[in-house]
């Protein structure tokens, strides 16, 4: 049984009252498209923090046992990478003013040149889609 999600009413109020009128406007036009984007990014988070418990446990379990599966080495693995992966993007970002709008453009043109930037757990599924 598929579950069906809740309409959100939102309440752009605080954009219109502030006299952001063409932002609301943007974002009603583009309702389904934003719905969309703001839902992937709240998965990824969720898939962010339930990696981060898992991760949490099998570092407690090596600290403890001095052993891992494969599994969860590889596990290990990949949050280290994305971590990495976080820094490189987000730490010269944060050191030069300005430079987040530069964002969107530094990951299209990585992708090309066929470098990987996007953290495991904001990469959409292609199988599913």
């Amino acid at each position: 049984m598929e579950e069906k999600k809740k309409k959100l009413k939102l309440d752009f109020t605080i954009f219109e009252n502030n006299g952001r009128n063409d932002f609301v406007q943007i974002i009603k036009n583009n309702k389904d498209k934003t719905t969309k984007a703001f839902d992937f990014f709240m998965d990824g988070i969720k898939n962010e923090a339930t990696d981060s418990k898992e991760t949490r446990r099998i570092l407690i379990h090596y600290i403890a046992k001095q052993k891992i599966s494969k599994e969860e080495e590889l596990h290990l693995k990949t949050r280290v990478y994305d971590i990495l992966k976080k820094l490189g993007i987000g730490v010269p970002f944060m050191l030069i003013p300005g430079a987040t709008l530069l964002i969107p453009f530094i990951l299209k043109a990585a992708e090309k040149k066929g470098i990987d930037l996007y953290p495991t757990n904001f990469k959409s599924n292609k199988k599913e889609s």
